[in-house]
């Protein structure tokens, strides 16, 4: 076989076998070409389902914390396009508009997204933008309200008998990576001395 015309295969004179025989070209620049075609669709695919399971794995975590789905996607959508109308996020999360609107107006009350008028030229409506907080500032939010609810059930005996909780054992600090947890002189076996 001669190198100036690959084949798919080449035949042994001696048995009659067929070999398979690597039929890629080299690019101009002598390096190795694409992966073919199939695999490169396939690796494609990969990807995609990776990145959906990641994102669908995202929704969900976000479906807690921010009690529910349609929430989750909508901050999930202000992350990637903030300062968003309602009507670009419905579009982008494939929401109705009405939903979406009544969403952004609960997520702003509570904090969760902030929102400034569009400013546009000439006549007519600016409608309102909004842009999702940090997911740090989600988590510090978060915190705290599962603090809460730990403490209640670690003082559930005190709840039940209707008198005042004795203690509160369950503190949550979060820290970005690297930061040292703050020093409020409370010891780490026995926050409440």
């Amino acid at each position: 076989m001669s190198d100036d015309n690959p084949t798919d295969t080449d035949t042994d004179a001696d048995e009659g076998v067929e070999i398979p025989v690597d039929t890629g070209s080299e690019d101009e620049m002598g390096g190795e070409s694409e992966p073919a075609g199939g695999a490169r669709e396939r690796l494609e695919e990969e990807a995609d389902r990776a990145r959906s399971e990641f994102d669908s794995r995202v929704v969900d975590i976000l479906s807690w914390v921010l009690e529910t789905e349609t929430r989750a996607r909508i901050y999930v959508q202000l992350r990637k396009l903030p300062w968003s109308t309602s009507e670009e996020v419905a579009e982008g999360t494939g929401l109705y508009p009405s939903t979406v609107r009544e969403a952004l107006a609960a997520l702003h009350e509570e904090g969760v997204v902030d929102r400034q008028k569009r400013q546009s030229e000439g006549a007519g409506n600016n409608p309102y933008e909004y842009m999702a907080i940090p997911p740090s500032d989600l988590v510090g939010n978060v915190v705290g309200r599962v603090q809460d609810e730990l403490n209640t059930l670690f003082n559930l005996d005190s709840h039940l008998d209707e008198t005042e909780p004795e203690s509160r054992p369950v503190s949550i600090e979060v820290t970005a990576e690297g930061e040292e947890p703050s020093d409020d002189g409370a010891d780490e076996e026995n926050p409440n001395p």
